[in-house]
């Protein structure tokens, strides 16, 4: 690794050399040409992870001028190669560099910012490091996978003077309508919204397969317990139930965690409540499905799975005067990917700050944990630990394997 950037004595000389011998010429290229900005004003970029949402994010980012994208990690060889194939496509030139290592991509002096869409147990770590290594940080969601990963994500950011966006789209995309209303003061002052959501992860018992050549299994595996190879256990399928590494527990929260990035999201928007974490989850058994209330410290309640009640549903308090707010909108051009891009220069925060995507997949994470031990907890976020709960504070991490440790 440390070979590629820090060249020997005689391969300095034979590149001075070459140098010395060629006429010196700046491309078009370099200098901008229409629409392209020179070099100096392009975001050097990489990815890790692009086989299934990685790809789209690839696709959007490189389709950007204002972005020169150099290098991308995967550990599938087969993936490595055909995202390779499109970045050079793009560029007309065989320059994009592979990795099957997401630290060697890393290392990269050169490299101002990575996008970051592997499976949900390495969101964590891979964020930290490319922190510390002075890169800006798009992740997808959901970006952690358990609560203690929250808190370390964000003093990473702030610690490094790093911009780190979460990746959910649909937070202002798709429930515009809905945040409008709230926030305009319309419905009033907000009494609750409800999210639909599921289901929670499963334990995974797929029988062993032999592992490809193509994949290096180890490191896909990485932090989360050893265990056998088998298609559908790294499945990048979008399926929560079976079959997908979203669907089981030890790489994912299941579609709690995947959509619930998503509807908590819209909905802790919607009733201004993302810059908050609950103070109480109170658990509610009824007959007609148990479900949650999450109680905030501003009397806002936001349910889970409340029964006979549709997604995303609200209600206010007609006939009572609450102000209205301006709705915070993604900066730059080019919606959440552009948002990143335009912070990445200003050294803004975006719309998607680490923070406030961390406080809406607490909520999943919170809920998870309510569901799992069939009780109502009290939080403190300020301390991030459940108040008196020694057996709720067990939930707050998983073990990670050696050296995956955070």
């Amino acid at each position: 690794m440390g070979g590629q950037h820090q060249p020997t004595r005689r391969r300095f000389l034979q590149t001075a050399g070459a140098a010395a011998a060629a006429p010196y010429v700046i491309t078009s290229a370099a200098l901008g040409q229409g629409a392209i900005p020179p070099a100096s004003e392009r975001i050097v970029m990489g990815g890790i992870g692009i086989g299934n949402q990685g790809q789209w994010d690839q696709e959007a980012f490189l389709g950007r001028p204002d972005v020169q994208y150099v290098a991308l990690c995967d550990v599938r060889q087969s993936v490595r190669e055909k995202y390779k194939a499109k970045v050079d496509e793009r560029y007309q030139n065989r320059d994009c560099q592979t990795y099957n290592d997401y630290r060697e991509l890393l290392a990269r002096e050169d490299i101002d910012a990575v996008h970051v869409a592997t499976p949900d147990h390495w969101h964590a770590i891979q964020v930290v490091e490319a922190c510390r290594q002075g890169k800006d940080v798009y992740c997808q969601k959901p970006e952690t996978r358990t609560l203690r990963e929250g808190p370390l994500l964000i003093e990473a950011a702030r610690r490094f003077a790093r911009v780190v966006s979460g990746g959910s789209q649909r937070v202002l995309e798709d429930y515009t309508e809905l945040v409008n209303k709230c926030w305009s003061g319309e419905l009033g002052p907000i009494k609750w919204i409800n999210v639909n959501v599921g289901p929670l992860s499963q334990l995974c018992n797929l029988p062993a397969e032999e592992t490809p050549a193509d994949i290096d299994w180890d490191l896909w595996l990485g932090p989360a317990p050893w265990a056998p190879y088998n298609a559908l256990r790294c499945s990048g399928s979008f399926a929560t139930t079976g079959g997908s590494w979203r669907s089981y527990v030890d790489y994912s929260g299941g579609g709690m965690t995947d959509w619930g990035a998503h509807h908590f999201g819209g909905a802790t928007f919607a009733v201004d409540v993302r810059e908050k974490q609950p103070v109480e989850i109170e658990y509610i058994a009824d007959p007609q499905g148990d479900h949650l209330a999450f109680h905030y410290d501003n009397g806002v309640i936001l349910y889970h799975n409340r029964p006979k009640t549709e997604n995303l549903a609200v209600e206010g308090t007609p006939g009572q005067q609450r102000e209205a707010k301006p709705v915070p909108v993604y900066k730059g051009e080019g919606g959440i990917y552009g948002d990143f891009i335009h912070c990445v220069k200003t050294r803004e925060r975006p719309f998607r700050d680490i923070e406030l995507a961390v406080n809406t997949i607490a909520v999943s994470h919170l809920g998870t944990i309510a569901y799992n031990l069939r009780r109502s907890l009290k939080w403190d976020a300020a301390a991030q630990t459940f108040t008196g709960d020694e057996e709720a504070n067990r939930y707050l991490d998983r073990a990670r394997r050696e050296p995956w440790v955070l």
